[in-house]
């Protein structure tokens, strides 16, 4: 028996809940836009669990699990009807010899995947400088910062992206990996194995230089080898925000006339994930999340994390779907060009988000709606420590 979109996920187990939350979203109108959508009110008791302290936990689909396992195990169970001829093998299939050694940065002096370049502490800017300061430590950068500068594989970005989405995706994931490859550990293979638990006939596309090598290949594989989609690929900056109205933003931080300030890495993580949604749509998630639901019937949704005294609401990018073009990532980017204040932390990402959905009303043109703390952030990341904490009951149990 088919069931419904509402149906699977009222029947399906609650997340976990750290704390009693009001009923009310961001304000009256959007509470009562929401309630006119069957499935997103549904998704709203527990799509997500935003688990933070997941380093603690190893992944039921380890990386030792055989390519062709039929054991029943979780990802076992999961039909695998998708085709493999695109899939590379041990041998160096076509995708696997297009791909550096080491990292993309061997073109300049021989760096490899472990440079100082890979590693985003690199990019931050000496502690208290000025302006002015700061600008000129940046433009002594530029040259150097590869994610500014085209090579073959930022070349291909588009066709790469256009091809793998073109794969009869039931829902398009993007991810951003900003880190060396060799700090994808397993609270980040766990999250990806949640969300193919989920929607095995989903694509994921985790946008990363790091990720898109010999190494970060070889530890996407046991996924790949599986049948789920999963792609890492370079970005090319410049594409992505051409003929967007952080176009011209971009150009003066790259030819160094805009100064980047003290979060260079999360705010370019910031405005990827926008232009990525802008321009191809689908759901953009963090690396910590863990899924537990479907999330096919998901559209044009924010979720809000926390309901604070003052502003009644605080909204976070680390979970967000939209359809390509939609008004409202357009007036986010046109927000992050015009407000950009990188030496604020969360000006351009949270409070740029919740700036933007204040002021914007909701429109047949622009239909959105803002979900519970409840739906993606179950798990306050302040209050999480109370989860660890031993009471009386569990210590009158271990005597």
């Amino acid at each position: 028996m088919n069931l419904s979109l509402q149906q699977r996920l009222s029947t399906s187990p609650l997340v976990i809940r750290t704390r009693k939350f009001s009923h009310k979203f961001v304000d009256h109108r959007l509470l009562k836009h929401a309630f006119k959508s069957p499935a997103v009110t549904a998704v709203t008791f527990g799509l997500v669990f935003f688990f933070v302290c997941a380093d603690n936990f190893a992944s039921n689909f380890s990386f030792s699990y055989p390519s062709n396992d039929d054991s029943g195990g979780p990802l076992s169970r999961v039909v695998h009807e998708i085709s493999r001829s695109n899939v590379p093998d041990n041998g160096g299939g076509s995708i696997l010899r297009s791909l550096p050694a080491e990292g993309i940065y061997s073109g300049r002096g021989g760096a490899t995947e472990e440079t100082i370049l890979e590693d985003p502490k690199s990019l931050i800017p000496p502690f208290n400088a000025t302006r002015i300061e700061r600008l000129a430590w940046f433009r002594e950068k530029i040259p150097d910062i590869e994610i500014f500068n085209p090579n073959p594989l930022t070349e291909q970005f588009h066709s790469r992206v256009l091809q793998f989405l073109n794969n009869n995706c039931s829902i398009q994931f993007f991810m951003i990996w900003n880190s060396p490859a060799r700090s994808f550990k397993n609270r980040d293979f766990l999250a990806i194995d949640s969300l193919f638990s989920s929607n095995p006939r989903g694509c994921l596309l985790i946008i990363s230089r790091t990720m898109d090598t010999r190494r970060g290949y070889s530890i996407l594989k046991p996924i790949i080898d599986r049948g789920f989609k999963v792609l890492a690929v370079t970005p090319d900056l410049r594409f992505l925000m051409k003929n967007t109205p952080t176009e011209s933003w971009f150009e003066q931080l790259r030819s160094g006339r805009r100064d980047p300030g003290g979060y260079i890495v999360q705010n370019l993580a910031n405005l990827i994930r926008f232009a990525m949604l802008y321009k191809y749509g689908g759901v953009y998630l963090d690396t910590d999340f863990i899924v537990l639901k479907d999330f096919s019937g998901l559209r044009n949704v924010v979720g809000s994390q926390t309901q604070e005294v003052d502003t009644k609401n605080w909204l976070n990018g680390a979970a967000i779907a939209f359809d390509v073009g939609h008004p409202l990532v357009k007036a986010f980017l046109e927000e992050f060009a015009n407000t950009y204040n990188g030496n604020k932390w969360g000006n351009n990402g949270p409070h740029l988000m919740t700036r933007v959905i204040q002021r914007t009303e909701i429109t047949p043109e622009c239909n959105y709606t803002v979900l519970q703390p409840e739906a993606f952030y179950p798990v306050d990341w302040v209050k999480i420590k109370r989860l660890f904490r031993r009471t009386a009951y569990t210590k009158s149990l271990v005597l």
